[in-house]
């Protein structure tokens, strides 16, 4: 059975077992996570694809919080020629690494 779940403005395909990274959630490692935002079911028996309009009632991911981590540095550099305007900024997204224990219905 596998899972489109949206979190952090993202979607995605989860199965029970594997470890992914998502945008930053609350919660330290050890900690039991709910993912409520299930967009689609899919692989079960019997049943087919379950699309959502937009969500399916009642369907969570339950998982747990493994780590942090920070994604790569994005640097922007903003300019504007013959003016001395320059502006140097950098970003670190930071990201949480889960398990995904179960997808209940």
């Amino acid at each position: 059975m596998y899972a489109v779940v949206r979190t952090g403005s993202k979607q995605i395909r989860v199965t029970p077992g594997d470890v992914v990274s998502v945008e930053r959630l609350e919660g330290s490692p050890g900690d039991s996570v709910e993912l409520r935002e299930v967009l689609l079911l899919g692989g079960s028996e019997g049943s087919g694809i379950r699309v959502g309009t937009p969500l399916i009632e009642g369907a969570f991911v339950r998982a747990t919080v493994r780590g942090e981590s920070a994604g790569p540095k994005v640097k922007i550099f903003k300019f504007r020629r013959r003016k001395r305007y320059r502006l140097r900024k950098g970003h670190r997204q930071k990201y949480t690494q889960i398990h995904i224990d179960s997808i209940e219905v």
